[in-house]
């Protein structure tokens, strides 16, 4: 089961769904006054980071090991995310995510079993972390207490995919271990928001400003900027998706905890949206295809909804920080349209690229 490209669809598309739903949702609670679409809760957080990024990242590393078991993980973290879609409110929901995040935990005690090294290491803290955080959300934390636990799963899987490929360029010793100093700091942080969430808060925030200075200075994509189609293209997501980190970690530098209000939103979407958007921008073309096997031709179009991601992030941020609240109501809808123009332009270009092999295949 699920090792056919055909198996795993059904599960990318729930995905979706649920990240469809999660932005309605965050649309919602900035203040767009649209029906709420009853019995859809209003579960922005979990339904993004457990429904939608922990579904589809355990079904790209159950792909990589090619083992059906693997993907119990991502289905019960699909599965959690529809029953929150499809009205439910009880345990049963956060139960199933909880139980996806093990599963992804898992994953990486297999990878780490086949391989261990910094990157795998690194990428495994992620899963722990998302683990973490969806073990303290279950048991009654409030969010803006573990949202940086969710952030760190994120944060510390995307490192560890750009450190795996880092190898390619034969790191010095000096980057190697500045980069696990910031790595260091900034899991120290993580787990000093159980102790002091103010405190955590800060020294998660240096370690994230420490990563995003690191990998604008070491990461390959500072060489690969330089090519063309779609290799500059990802290297354009990942080096603007470095900058909103470093943007995160100075405001959460700035502001320590906080738990609602405009800083609050500056400090997350910078990091859920600005870095990990970018991120997911520009592997999109990669993580499709080794899901779907179906080919991605790359288009200049791509760029529209990358543009269009940062002038909203910088238009909701501003609104953020000088507190107008219209400039950060469209900011955040014009975030939602960049993520819905970019999923089409990629839906566009998949099946493009299957009736051209169609066409070539009948040739």
């Amino acid at each position: 089961m699920f090792t056919k490209p055909s198996q795993r669809f059904p599960l990318l598309f729930l995905s979706v769904v649920t990240l469809l739903v999660a932005m309605w949702s965050g649309l919602l609670r900035v203040g767009w006054a649209w029906p709420t679409l009853s019995p859809w809760p209003m579960a922005h957080g979990p339904l993004m980071i457990s429904g939608f990024l922990g579904t589809l990242i355990s079904i790209e590393r159950a792909v990589a090991l090619n083992k059906s078991w693997l993907y119990t993980g991502p289905v019960l973290s699909a599965a959690g995310g529809i029953y929150y879609v499809l009205g439910g409110n009880d345990i049963i929901g956060p139960l199933l995510m909880l139980a996806g995040s093990f599963g992804l935990v898992i994953i990486f005690a297999v990878i780490l079993k086949q391989h261990r090294a910094d990157y795998t290491i690194v990428m495994a803290l992620g899963a722990v972390s998302f683990f973490i955080g969806m073990l303290l959300w279950v048991l009654g934390k409030p969010i803006y207490s573990i949202v940086l636990w969710w952030s760190g799963f994120l944060v510390l899987t995307i490192v560890g995919e750009r450190l795996e490929l880092s190898r390619l360029i034969r790191p010095s010793k000096t980057r190697t271990n500045t980069g696990r100093i910031a790595i260091g700091v900034y899991s120290f942080g993580l787990v000093f928001t159980l102790f002091s969430l103010d405190i955590g808060t800060r020294i998660a925030s240096a370690g994230m400003l420490l990563m995003a200075f690191w990998l604008l200075r070491f990461d390959i994509a500072r060489f690969t900027v330089r090519k063309t189609d779609l290799v500059r293209f990802v290297a354009v997501c990942l080096l603007s998706g470095y900058v909103w980190l470093g943007i995160g970690g100075a405001i959460g530098l700035y502001s320590g905890a906080t738990f609602a209000g405009p800083l609050y939103d500056a400090f997350l979407h910078t990091v859920f949206v600005g870095f990990t958007f970018s991120m997911i921008f520009g592997h999109a073309a990669i993580i499709f295809p080794s899901i779907l096997m179906l080919p991605v031709k790359y288009s200049p179009k791509f760029y529209g909804p990358l543009i269009l991601l940062h002038i909203s992030l910088i238009m909701r941020i501003t609104g953020d920080l000088v507190f107008i609240h219209s400039i950060r109501l469209w900011g955040s809808l014009l975030n939602a349209i960049a993520i819905l123009l970019f999923l089409g332009i990629m839906g566009g270009t998949i099946l493009k690229g299957r009736k051209e092999e169609i066409e070539a295949e009948k040739a």
